[in-house]
Parts: C-alpha cells; structure tokens; sequence
C-alpha cells in the first residue's frame, strides 16, 4: 500500500544544479572581489551575496516542505478512500 517515494529528478540534473549554483556565486564572488570600488562597498555586496544565497536556500526548503506536505495529505486522503470503498458493501441493506 505504501509505495516508496520515487525521485523526480537524474543525477545528470542534480550535478547540473549543484555545478550552476557553484559558478554562479564563484564568478559573482569574484566579480565583487575585483571590483574597483572601496572596500566597505566590496563587502556591502558580499553581504548581499551571502543573504541571497542564504533566502535562496531557505525558499527551497520551504517549497520542498509544502510540496511534500501536499503529496502526505493526498496519500492520507487516498488510504481513507481505499478503506471506506473495501468496507463498503452495496449489497447490504441497513435496517433489516
């Protein structure tokens, strides 16, 4: 009845992911690195650079929890149905 969960993604899309979130926030870091501003500049946006990064993580596992909140609830919705249709007999007649 309870079927193991299946994953909705390849290993491919996974390192793809990790490979993405890695560049991007090399290159945006040394980008803000070598920029030709003042220091207390440089580490403004080096701030805002780690707070993006520390959201981002954050939605994600906010979605993650609703998703997988919404597919519980749906699973706990299906076994009441299975249970109420194998208890059902439409042959019984109540009162006789």
């Amino acid at each position: 009845m309870s079927a193991p969960m299946q994953s909705r993604t390849t290993a491919a899309y996974h390192i793809q992911a990790v490979l993405s979130f890695a560049l991007s926030g090399t290159a945006l870091g040394a980008g803000i690195a070598f920029l030709p501003v003042e220091p207390w500049t440089r580490a403004f946006l080096a701030l805002g650079l780690l707070y993006t990064i520390t959201s981002t993580f954050t939605l994600s596992k906010v979605v993650r929890d609703r998703q997988e909140t919404t597919e519980l609830v749906t699973r706990v919705d299906q076994a009441r149905l299975d249970k109420l249709l194998t208890e059902h007999d439409p042959f019984k007649v109540e009162g006789v």
